[in-house]
């Protein structure tokens, strides 16, 4: 994992619970400059309450959350917003009878797009142009997935948080967000991606951290992880081998 200069984003001793259930036990993670960091595990292992700790929209009981070297912890969702995380959750966050358009305009956060950029994000996501003024609840599932991604990027920020952006999507489908995100990724975007799918996180990822018990168990690079079928069937009772 990158040293303490290379994290843009890095979690200490985080603790976060919901109720009077403890989610997290203390997560250790650093998220390096530039690069795609895979946070996987099984299900109910905390990735999504990680993510949703990161943004503010539950509050850590202990430790420290850091973006860019400045605290996060204790500020709210939009503050750490305009700080440039942007976040893709499960639910996708579009509005369903907006159009494919206004959904892209709103996330702008002005009245125009800035050209390069929409030429950008529909040059990576053609079905959106083809669906430019539908209504985004009308659209397949994979087509709804590209808005959400593309409403947080339309604008630039330092990183991305996406949970699962392949979760019940046809492979074909998947085959396109893995060229979107490799599309991402050679543009030194840095994205925490939380993915079930280990053909994408082979596909797409440089370093990988495993989740299990509300804790990291592992990490490194995820080539080393992807290489290794043992280890992988001791962290996520599985091998990548199994769903190339």
């Amino acid at each position: 994992m990158p040293e303490s200069s290379d994290a843009l984003l890095r979690l200490e001793g985080v603790h976060t619970d919901i109720g009077r259930y403890q989610i997290l036990g203390g997560v250790d993670l650093a998220v390096g400059r530039g690069r795609v960091t895979m946070l996987l595990g099984r299900n109910g292992a905390g990735k999504t309450t990680t993510l949703r700790s990161i943004m503010g929209l539950w509050k850590p009981r202990a430790g420290r959350i850091s973006f860019d070297g400045r605290p996060i912890s204790g500020m709210t969702t939009p503050d750490i917003a305009r700080l440039g995380i942007a976040y893709v959750p499960e639910n996708l966050g579009i509005f369903g009878k907006l159009t494919v358009r206004e959904n892209l305009l709103l996330a702008t956060g002005r009245k125009g797009f800035a050209e390069p950029r929409l030429e950008r994000v529909l040059k990576t996501f053609p079905a959106l142009k083809v669906k430019w003024n539908a209504s985004a609840g009308l659209l397949s599932g994979g087509q709804k997935q590209m808005l959400a991604i593309a409403r947080a990027i339309i604008e630039p920020h330092p990183m991305l948080l996406v949970d699962e952006p392949t979760k019940g999507l046809a492979p074909s489908v998947v085959d396109h967000l893995i060229e979107a995100l490799k599309t991402l990724k050679s543009e030194a975007a840095t994205i925490l991606l939380v993915e079930q799918n280990f053909r994408v996180a082979r596909a797409v990822g440089d370093e990988v951290a495993v989740m299990d018990q509300g804790r990291i168990i592992h990490s490194g690079a995820m080539a080393a992880l992807a290489a290794d079928e043992r280890l992988q069937q001791r962290l996520l009772g599985l091998s990548l081998g199994a769903v190339a």
